[in-house]
């Protein structure tokens, strides 16, 4: 069963790619997806297009663009005591007074969680408040919002650094830096948010759009469906991703993240003051905020490691092997910046899947 399905997956991507060649143009594609960029990188699909069609990686991973001033709140509340609840991949994400992974070495109280249902069962067991370091984009907020309207333990609270795919893009775009041609849209994110965010950019900017799914054949055939969108002179969203994705998203989600957010401005890594991008708590939860529930003092601070671009990465002007660090003083073992802490950081996948 396995070896027909190989060669079914083989003769699909054959026939894919043809079709690809056969309709090629000048084009820079922009995802903005970890899973993408694993997916691409893993199977080598830049080696498999024409030279002419360019995808570039811009700010898919949500633990590389939470910026250093959000990882030294942590730091501070945990060298005051608290006890700090956060994802594995967070703990070396470099803030500007050290990591959590640091921090823990000096004895604070850090532990890695799962989820944030983890992080409510520390706080039902242990009397110390505790702190969940809520990062990710649409895809996970939900799941915060909902531990919070479920009425969580009052020694918990949640820091969100929670982000929205749409607004950066906005940025990105309007920036021109990057001269992105089309996007590739994040499935998961879709599966929250829906497909209509994203209509303003093929309206607006005209600008062809395809939400994809995460195994070669779904970004390969995003490709093609992109260049079918130029060859016949349209600029529109398209689903690829249909058996998950549906146009109005989940709407029950939709209405958690209404209930216990507002909509803020704030800077992202490697990024200035992007407007209405991050999810904050509204006052009604503010008691499970932890931004309102302590003092926290942090001076503003840069997210430039000397010598690391990931700042560029995140924003798809540059490519790890770019960067003097890159698999010399920066390796997975020892990441100098956020892109090669997590999994789902292009300089970590480029790390990995470079040699193919």
């Amino acid at each position: 069963m396995k070896s027909y399905q190989g060669v079914l997956m083989k003769n699909l991507s054959r026939e894919i790619i043809k079709r690809i060649e056969n309709i090629s143009r000048p084009v820079k594609i922009m995802h903005v997806c970890g899973s993408h960029e694993h997916t691409i990188m893993q199977h080598g699909i830049r080696s498999l297009l024409p030279k002419e069609v360019e995808i570039v990686a811009g700010p898919g991973c949500p633990v590389c663009c939470v910026p250093a001033r959000e990882v030294d709140e942590c730091l501070y509340l945990a060298r005051q005591g608290v006890t700090i609840a956060t994802f594995g991949d967070m703990l070396r994400v470099p803030g500007a007074t050290g990591s959590l992974m640091d921090a823990k070495a000096d004895g604070a109280d850090v532990r890695i969680v799962y989820g944030v249902n983890n992080a409510v069962e520390i706080a039902e067991k242990i009397d110390n408040e505790v702190v969940f370091m809520a990062a990710g984009f649409e895809t996970t907020a939900p799941t915060t919002a909902s531990e919070i309207v479920s009425g969580p333990p009052e020694n918990l609270s949640f820091l969100s650094c929670h982000r929205m795919i749409p607004p950066a893009l906005k940025f990105l775009i309007e920036s021109g830096e990057v001269n992105l041609n089309a996007l590739i849209e994040p499935g998961h994110v879709a599966t929250i948010i829906g497909t209509e965010p994203y209509n303003i950019f093929s309206e607006k900017y005209n600008i062809p759009q395809v939400v994809a799914g995460f195994n070669p054949l779904d970004v390969l055939m995003s490709v093609y469906m992109i260049l079918k969108q130029f060859k016949d002179g349209k600029a529109e969203v398209q689903n690829e991703y249909k058996r998950a994705v549906r146009d109005e998203g989940n709407v029950r989600a939709q209405e958690l993240l209404e209930e216990v957010f507002y909509i803020t401005s704030r800077e992202w890594r490697g990024f200035p003051t992007i407007p209405d991008s991050v999810y904050e708590i509204r006052d009604e939860f503010s008691q499970f905020n932890t931004r309102e529930k302590f003092d926290i003092e942090v001076e503003e601070t840069q997210d430039v490691v000397t010598g690391c671009i990931c700042g560029p990465i995140l924003r798809g002007i540059a490519r790890p092997e770019e960067c003097k660090l890159f698999k010399k003083e920066c390796n997975p073992m020892n990441p100098v910046g956020a892109c090669m802490v997590s999994k789902e950081g292009t300089c970590n996948i480029a790390y990995r899947y470079g040699s193919l």
